[in-house]
């Protein structure tokens, strides 16, 4: 079976890659749209920016962001919801989400007692400071201890889908970053699946730069939306190693390299059959 395929679908003003795109339910409904056809198996609707430096908002604010927008795509694909508090995901359950992804690691009780799907994602401090000076003694075992803590807890609540999540970016270096994922078998061999969010971040950005000899080392990184091609490449390893779910910008692009990495189809194939969106699946 191939890895699942969850689409961002950022519902905020000022996310790092897609920040007011899809703040109004018209666009927002039209990406989730788009994102299924493409093969999105989840789509993830989040109504908080947490990129680095990001500032809190409101739980009524980011409910009033979500809510409206869970409900006019159900129906779309299965729905999570990106969220770190109680009360935006029980909001956002009752519209029709199934499944909570949560940057906090803190919800797993919340997600038992709602009947619904659980993601714990490793963080090391706040979105706004995380990446001021994130220190480890080692990164992969001090992540792995923690996501197994926190989805043991999960599932001793009661919750029955319990995934985890590295949290690549989220107070980590770039060294920090590849580590865990050079040695991401670590946390694939815990007793749950892995989920991994790479697209589009930062540091898949100075890995572009670096890659690219007609780029001089001096100049800045490569820019948000110029990361596809690192963002696949690393997310195809991290299948190779064991995730089982990737969560991405680039739908397409992200069920293609899904289905390859999976052994489902070769590559060869893939460029006969899926040269236009939503081809044969």
């Amino acid at each position: 079976m191939r890895p699942l395929v969850m689409g961002i679908l950022n519902v905020t003003p000022d996310s790092f890659s897609d920040g007011g795109q899809f703040a109004n339910v018209p666009a927002a409904v039209a990406q989730a749209e788009r994102m299924a056809e493409e093969g999105a198996d989840i789509i993830d609707v989040g109504g908080e920016s947490t990129r680095p430096g990001a500032a809190p908002v409101s739980i009524d604010q980011e409910i009033a962001r979500v809510v409206p927008v869970i409900r006019a795509i159900t129906g779309i694909a299965r729905i999570s919801v990106d969220t770190r508090n109680g009360a935006v995901a029980e909001a956002a359950v009752g519209a029709g989400a199934t499944l909570i992804n949560d940057v906090s690691a803190t919800l797993g009780p919340i997600a038992a007692k709602l009947g619904v799907g659980y993601i714990a994602m490793h963080m090391q401090g706040e979105p706004g400071s995380m990446q001021e000076a994130p220190r480890y003694h080692n990164v992969v075992t001090e992540v792995c201890d923690f996501l197994s803590n926190r989805a043991e807890a999960a599932a001793a609540a009661g919750c029955g889908e319990v995934w985890i999540d590295p949290g690549f970016g989220f107070g980590k270096t770039e060294e920090h970053n590849l580590d865990l994922l050079t040695q991401l078998n670590r946390i694939t061999a815990l007793p749950y699946p892995v989920m991994v969010g790479i697209s589009r971040k930062r540091w898949i950005g100075a890995l572009h730069t670096r890659s690219d000899r007609r780029i001089q080392s001096q100049a800045p990184e490569v820019g948000v939306d110029d990361r596809l091609e690192g963002s696949v490449a690393t997310a195809a390893y991290a299948m190779l190693l064991g995730a089982k779910m990737i969560r991405v910008h680039d739908v397409k692009a992200g069920w293609q390299a899904a289905v390859v990495a999976s052994g489902q189809i070769s590559p060869d194939e893939m460029y006969e059959k899926h040269q236009t969106v939503g081809g044969d699946r």
